[in-house]
């Protein structure tokens, strides 16, 4: 709660969210996509584009190039047809005042296991912590996500904690 006001921005149904895992959805990673990621981020490492390098290397195939997880699958009867991921998702519930700045707070990807071209991710995410801070230009909203992606084993391989500000 700030200063300025005594009505917290974080409502009972936000802290309710806390915890909520989302509906699982899918990832791919296949070899165009590696080398497509790995090119436009500037890696040069042969492991990223030539299959025998990247065995002689260890891997199983091409790995995923650091920041990529695969690409989600999209299918018109549940994806978004504008961005492609998973339709309805939706803000969820908004704070007692409005903030109409959006900040990313930053991302943190904990890669777990080696993540390669054959591979079938499966992603799950969550509302992980809500704060309320007074800030130089007021009142915002911190929240903290978690996205724990697994392979086709059941392995969890990732785990992406993404923070966002909301003032």
């Amino acid at each position: 709660m700030t200063e300025a006001t005594a009505v917290p921005l974080i409502t009972d149904e936000m802290r309710a969210q806390i915890g909520k895992e989302s509906e699982p959805w899918t990832l791919e990673v296949d070899k165009t996509a590696v080398r497509m990621f790995a090119r436009s981020v500037g890696h040069t490492d042969p492991v990223y584009y030539d299959e025998a390098a990247a065995k002689a290397a260890g891997y199983r195939s091409l790995p995923c190039p650091p920041g990529y997880l695969g690409t989600p699958i999209f299918d018109p009867r549940t994806s978004d047809a504008t961005f492609g991921g998973r339709r309805g998702g939706g803000p969820g519930p908004q704070p007692s005042r409005p903030l109409k700045r959006v900040l990313n707070g930053g991302t943190e990807i904990e890669m777990l296991e080696d993540i390669c071209a054959g591979d079938v991710l499966t992603a799950t995410s969550h509302l992980a912590a809500l704060e309320e801070r007074a800030g130089s230009l007021g009142e915002m909203l911190i929240s903290t996500n978690k996205t724990v992606y697994k392979n086709q084993h059941g392995r969890v391989v990732a785990i992406v904690t993404g923070t966002g500000i909301r003032y």
